[in-house]
């Protein structure tokens, strides 16, 4: 138990300085970007390549972790952002910052590995409490990264990103010293098999687990079409400019890594997963639904806070449901599959709701501005919620 528990806090860390350094490249991609003559446009697809990359390799990854071990696709991995990070502070032109983000992005699929290394070393009954450290990880990281990375580009616009492959590359020696081997050799898949998707849901028990992956690509669609709007639904409605809404959005951070990294397991214990699923996606629905008719500031941040307790409610136990769906030998194949899922909602997500904020644009009436894509997200929660309650779970009566 004490080395399981070493273990976790080596993988919380691991994870949150992943965070970091992702979150640190938040405010000064797209600024650095500009300075090769990148229009808005490449700028987007400049972001949006990072979660293409990973919809395609997160399940490789996976996969690999289930075939080889999860220590040393997590050290490969983490080596790889190094050089993608590196790679982009280095670029002299806009061709090698694509490179380097690609790059970042193929092996930025290493949270489905902490996942299923979670899994490896936590029983069946803990596996969302201890799925709560990696959404605890990702709150801090999100709090830190974007703070850090404004600092740093005080300095310059490539400082932030040599900062961030340093980290990364102090985190691959993180792994190598101090991480041990999760997966047991009998438990590791047979290379020689084609692990394929088909073969993955066979495994599962009945349909839960589409069930699972379905409600948490909605989720994700609905959340990172909210926070890919928010800031520019913030200043035309309450004039709050770019510190106001980093506050904003740390304040959520925050709220999700208490909820997920303090209270996840005795949430679980008391009212299991499914119900906590449910209860989450309808608050996220409510919320969403509540935000662009906020009459006055106080309510705005009561309906935000209410997005950022839905989301932290629902993330980590969805991923405790798709863990328990399977065996030990498909722990890196369905976390992968989950992560393949998120990555390809949050390509989605950020285009369907900067498409539909331009429509209430064209409303021309700002008390409209935010109706379009928040509720629609609304809808999309209210579908991720009927999944939710539609889970038929071996354990149920």
């Amino acid at each position: 138990m004490r080395k399981s528990k070493a273990s976790l806090a080596v993988i919380f860390g691991i994870v949150f300085i992943d965070l970091i350094g992702f979150g640190i490249v938040i405010p000064v991609l797209p600024l650095y970007a500009e300075r090769f003559g990148a229009s808005p446009l490449v700028v987007g697809c400049l972001l949006a390549v990072y979660s293409l990359m990973q919809t395609i390799f997160a399940p490789i990854l996976g996969r690999w972790s289930d075939r080889v071990g999860r220590r040393p696709v997590l050290l490969i991995s983490i080596i790889g952002s190094s050089l993608g990070f590196l790679l982009m502070g280095l670029a002299n032109s806009l061709a090698l910052l694509f490179a380097g983000r690609i790059i970042d992005g193929i092996t930025g699929g290493n949270i489905s590995t902490a996942q299923a290394y979670i899994a490896d070393v936590t029983p069946a009954h803990e596996r969302s409490k201890g799925m709560g450290l990696i959404g605890a990880a990702f709150g801090l990281g999100f709090i830190f990264g974007p703070a850090i990375g404004g600092v740093m580009s005080h300095f310059s616009l490539s400082a932030p990103l040599l900062f961030a492959a340093a980290l990364a590359a102090v985190n691959a020696v993180a792994v190598y010293f101090f991480l041990p081997e999760s997966l047991s050799k009998e438990h590791r898949h047979d290379s020689r098999e084609r692990a394929s998707m088909a073969q993955l849901f066979r495994e599962a028990r009945g349909s839960a687990l589409a069930v699972v992956i379905g409600t948490y690509f909605f989720s994700t669609v609905a959340f990172s079409l909210l926070t890919a709007t928010y800031p520019l639904f913030a200043s035309h409605r309450f004039g709050f400019r770019a510190p106001q809404v980093g506050y904003i959005f740390a304040g959520m951070g925050i709220l999700g890594a208490m909820v997920q990294g303090g209270m996840m397991g005795r949430l679980v214990k008391a009212f299991g997963e499914k119900r906590l699923t449910i209860a989450g996606t309808f608050l996220l629905a409510m919320s969403l639904f509540l935000l662009p008719i906020s009459p006055t500031a106080l309510i705005l941040f009561v309906a935000t806070g209410g997005i950022g307790l839905g989301h932290a409610l629902s993330t980590a136990p969805l991923n405790g449901l798709a863990s328990k769906a399977v065996g030990p030998a498909a722990q890196g194949r369905v976390l992968g599959a989950m992560q393949s899922a998120s990555s390809f909602a949050r390509i989605i997500g950020p285009v369907l709701g900067g498409w539909m904020l331009n429509q209430d644009l064209l409303l021309r009436m700002q008390a409209h501005y935010g109706r379009a894509p928040y509720w629609t997200g609304g809808v999309i929660m209210l579908v991720a919620c009927g999944l939710a309650i539609s889970l038929k779970l071996s354990d149920e009566s």
